[in-house]
């Protein structure tokens, strides 16, 4: 099939965007490729048109159960079939997904890639006709990055079980290293780039240094119309700046990954109607969702890295009207930043000892636990052992990267079922218990695919349906279970933890001390970035994150809080770059009066314009005025 017909059955759309279509033909040229679009670029469509149009499956490995979820649900919206095998599921329901991908017509399978390590997943590659690796948040392999993961370091090895199927790397963010790193890691035969801009001309950066971050706020969602995402660091902000907005006649409401998964979804369908305007929400929001008319993204809180800022504030404006991504800061939060920084990094004496209390709580004997799920409450583990829980949380992240553990949010798992006998063996044991012949009947009815796959169950309108209460439901599916006829899992809320290997002495834990320190030396140079972001007032605000990403360019963006106090100069941009280029060489070699300088420079702009410039480069930081001596010296340490 034509690609445009493809992307017209399934999505709707008569063409590509830019830069789309090159990277889906190098993919089907079965050429390794790394594409790098910024946030609501469209990367999905790169891996998924070009995976329908050939035979076989797509293998797409993702770090995030929810955006596997989340990409799984929508190709079924679309009629696309879709799988994912992720933590929560049994080794049966595992099982079954794999089977399905090597025997059924399944298109697309979602991964982790802690998952690509098994064997199980290793031999069942070998056995399907993957015509596609997909590898999303590539920036995740590189060490240089603002989220490594060590897993995805080991994506590479599984190029022996899938042949000559392309990889392609897709991220939103990534330097210059970064990329190089990617395409190192992943073994691509050639560096096969495809970068679209990061610049985005319809979005007005700005920042703004506030010690009443509420009254700021108030401001920006009374100014600017239409919806808003208002990203802060911690849970409990999220209900306390709700509140206020609701409060102040701004309809509000709060997401954060502690809630349960029907509540998000109800939270996250509230906003995407408009029902809800303004969204408050930790970096847990925002992954999968695309919703183009966001009028403002705000930051009460500093982002880590100009990574994240790029990606959470680029969730404005995707449809490339006019949109406000807006930083509010003062001191405290640059203390603030530095600060997390270092509970980010724990002490790896305090990493061990963790492990090994975790294994204690969970009375898991040396050796035991091997690929086993436990319920697992960090909060009332803390309590119990009296410790911190950022720390702990934290250090728990590195045993996961280092692959010890792994470990899930408070997701919400749906009900779950799959019939265990064929269909005679069914019929006769109804024959035999017709007290369970209705229930099998309506789950029948209700529910397709129970023989071939794990369904997801609602005991709710099951229970509606039978006129039974769903207690005696509940009850009459686990007998089933006991009968060996189904296997049913109920729905769990509880976070899990999940060992990989077995328990081993906490002596023998290994945590590269070479990584983890490149780690947080790297995390240091990303977090200064962000905070001189904040402070600079002296630099197109777009132009730095252009420059930050390696994207060179000299066209101010003119809309940015810098620019706007530029234009107050009204000269033209050429005109103040002219007199900078008379200036900074100047006073570099002599300390000069205003005075001397006027007289120094030969130019035709008038002398008015030029002492604009020269007040304007004093106010930004740019020269520094010594009055004993009545000079002006040009500052270079604030280039």
């Amino acid at each position: 099939m034509d690609l445009k017909q493809l992307l017209l059955k399934h999505w709707g759309y008569s063409s590509f965007r830019r830069l789309q279509e090159d990277i889906i033909r190098s993919v089907l040229d079965g050429n390794d490729t790394l594409a790098l679009m910024p946030t609501g670029g469209g990367k999905s469509i790169c891996f998924q048109v070009p995976a329908l149009a050939k035979e076989g499956i797509c293998l797409v490995v993702s770090p995030l159960i929810a955006l596997m979820k989340d990409q799984v649900a929508n190709l079924h919206i679309r009629g696309i079939n879709a799988v994912a095998v992720y933590s929560g599921m049994s080794s049966k329901e595992i099982d079954i997904t794999l089977d399905n991908c090597i025997y059924g017509q399944v298109k697309f399978l979602y991964v982790s890639p802690e998952r690509l390590t098994t064997d199980l997943m290793r031999s069942r590659l070998q056995k399907m006709n993957v015509n596609l690796v997909a590898i999303d948040e590539a920036h995740c392999i590189s060490q240089w990055g603002y989220d490594f993961r060590p897993p995805y370091l080991r994506i590479a090895e599984i190029r022996e079980y899938t042949g000559k199927a392309p990889f392609l790397a897709l991220t939103a963010t990534a330097t210059r290293q970064v990329m190089e790193d990617i395409c190192e890691k992943l073994d691509f035969k050639k560096q096969n780039v495809f970068i679209k801009s990061f610049e985005r001309k319809n979005l007005v950066y700005a920042t703004v240094k506030e010690e009443d971050k509420m009254k700021r706020l108030k401001i920006i969602c009374n100014k600017v119309k239409g919806t808003g995402i208002v990203y802060v660091r911690n849970r409990r902000k999220t209900k306390e700046i709700s509140d206020f907005l609701n409060k102040n006649s701004i309809t509000a409401d709060y997401y954060h990954a502690g809630l349960d998964n029907i509540t998000r979804e109800k939270k996250q369908i509230g906003w995407m109607s408009e029902k809800i305007r303004v969204i408050v929400a930790t970096n847990a929001f925002g992954m999968g969702i695309d919703k183009p008319n966001v009028r403002f993204v705000a930051h009460i809180d500093m982002p880590d890295c100009p990574e994240s800022y790029f990606q959470e504030a680029g969730r404005a404006g995707r449809d490339l009207k006019k949109a406000y991504a807006v930083l509010l800061f003062n001191e405290t939060d640059i203390l603030d930043t530095r600060n997390f920084l270092e509970l980010s990094y724990p002490p790896l004496k305090f990493i061990r000892q963790v492990y090994n209390t975790i294994g204690n709580y969970l009375q898991i004997p040396v050796g035991g636990g091997k690929d086993t799920n436990y319920d697992f409450e960090l909060r009332s583990f803390c309590e119990n052992y009296g410790l911190n829980t950022v720390l702990t949380f934290n250090a728990m992240k590195f045993l996961e990267k280092e692959g010890y553990i792994a470990i899930s949010e408070a997701l919400k798992n749906p009900s779950r079922t799959f019939f265990l006998q064929n269909k005679e063996d069914l019929y006769r044991f109804q024959v035999a218990n017709p007290k369970y012949d209705n229930l099998i009947k309506t789950l029948l009815r209700s529910y397709t695919g129970l023989f071939t796959e794990y369904s997801k169950i609602d005991e709710g309108e099951i229970a509606r349906r039978l006129n039974i209460t769903k207690e005696n439901l509940i009850n009459q599916l686990l007998k089933l279970k006991e009968f060996g006829i189904i296997d049913y899992k109920p729905q769990n809320e509880k976070p899990q933890i999940t060992f990989l290997t077995g328990r081993i002495n906490e002596k023998n834990i290994t945590i590269a001390r070479e990584n983890y320190h490149i780690l947080k030396q790297c995390a240091g140079k990303r977090m200064d970035s962000m905070i001189n972001y904040a402070q600079s007032d002296n630099k197109c605000r777009s132009l730095m994150l252009l420059d930050y990403f390696g994207e060179k360019s000299n066209n101010r963006c003119g809309n940015c809080d810098v620019c706007l106090e530029r234009n107050k100069l009204e000269l033209s941009k050429l005109e103040f770059d002219k007199v900078v280029e008379f200036i900074k060489p100047m006073l570099r070699e002599n300390p000069q009066s205003v005075e001397q300088l006027l007289s120094n420079i030969k130019t035709n702009i008038p002398e008015k314009r030029i002492i604009k410039v020269i007040r304007w480069l004093r106010d930004h930081g740019k020269i520094t005025y010594a009055a004993q001596q009545n000079q002006l010296k040009w500052k270079d340490n604030n280039e």
